[in-house]
């Protein structure tokens, strides 16, 4: 209770920084679900599985910031979405390696 009252103001904000931390929420649990299934669950033999699910929920999350009238933390959201496509297209395909 008292982490959520600590962070509900944050979230109020209609800014640049509080749109890229909630859009990092998903890729991070996506992240996570690879790791620590990679082994056991048939669907993570796909190794892209969860981080599209990630992206689509950041595309639902975009999609309320904009309609609620969050305009800057929409944009955020949107640039930490794209900046994590460009960097799992590049790892993820092994470009570098």
């Amino acid at each position: 209770m008292v982490l959520h009252a600590y962070f509900w103001p944050m979230l109020k904000k209609d800014n640049l920084f509080t749109g890229v931390l909630a859009s990092l929420i998903f890729p991070a649990l996506a992240w996570a679900t690879e790791y620590l299934w990679r082994d056991t669950a048939y669907i993570i033999n796909r190794p892209l599985v969860p981080y599209f699910f990630a992206i689509g929920l950041n595309l639902i999350l975009l999609r309320l910031g904009f309609r609620s009238g969050r305009d800057k933390a929409a944009k955020g959201i949107m640039l930490a979405t794209f900046v994590f496509m460009a960097l799992l297209f590049i790892f993820k395909m092994h470009l570098f390696k």
